[in-house]
């Protein structure tokens, strides 16, 4: 069954358990995309249903800066804790009906970063050349390496005036998520979690998203502007282990 109000409520929640590391996660710009629910249905692992609103399943794009990365009680190093990453999700459920998201890739240029997340999380990591520049605008560049595709560029404001998203709301819908799926190897789906004070977003204008990860993930790459583009302050995020689903 999807998931209920209380069920999306209740990811929210500091899980039980020790965590096992910290990091901040800083100059959020979220752009979805409404999709058929069933071009996503047939890329998910067995176990993992697609999560709509109204109907709608969604894919998002989303820029941002990674920062203080630790394992908990250590600090952070200059030359590993701070780096791009660029994500490609949906948002899914699982047969007990909790709510996720399911990474299609992440780029990243931290190399170090990239192996450790593969091996440790089981994530879709991916080596890229990312750069970026702030001022009134952020622009984010981001070109995966090994691949022929262009650069992927985004231009969005660094400043915003935010606040919650409401329960039951599309925003609400695509940003508050505490869970991700992963699946190993071999095939076993795994559940991590993640803690961290609520969003507070904005809707954006004046924006400019690139397509081009869309096709880096084997999808026709959309010809209409993104439906929803929401900015966020940064968050302060404690990462806990990965559990067998």
């Amino acid at each position: 069954m999807p998931p209920t109000d209380q069920q999306r409520l209740a990811t929210r929640e500091r899980p039980s358990g020790f965590p096992v590391m910290k990091q901040r996660w800083a100059g959020l710009a979220f752009f979805h995309w409404s999709v058929d629910p069933e071009t996503i249905a047939s890329r998910l692992p067995p176990g993992l249903h697609v999560d709509t609103l109204a109907g709608k399943a969604w894919i998002g794009i989303v820029p941002f800066f990674m920062q203080r990365i630790r394992p908990v009680g250590l600090p952070p190093l200059p030359w590993l804790s701070w780096f791009h990453e660029l994500n490609v999700r949906t948002y899914v459920f699982d047969e007990n009906g909790d709510p996720g998201v399911w990474f299609f890739s992440l780029d990243c240029n931290q190399p170090i970063a990239v192996e450790i997340a593969r091996k440790a999380f089981n994530l879709p990591y991916e080596h890229a050349a990312m750069s970026s520049t702030t001022g009134d605008k952020t622009h984010y560049r981001s070109r995966r390496k090994n691949s022929s595709l262009p650069e992927a560029t985004f231009r969005y404001p660094s400043t915003v005036s935010p606040e919650p998203a409401i329960l039951g709301s599309l925003e609400w819908f695509l940003v508050e998520r505490y869970l991700l799926f992963s699946a190993s190897k071999k095939g076993s789906l795994h559940t991590g979690r993640v803690h961290h004070s609520p969003y507070l977003i904005e809707p954006a204008t004046g924006t400019e998203c690139s397509t081009i990860p869309f096709a880096l993930n084997g999808f026709p790459e959309p010809t209409s502007p993104p439906q929803s583009i929401l900015l966020a302050n940064p968050v302060d995020v404690t990462i806990f282990p990965l559990r067998k689903a």
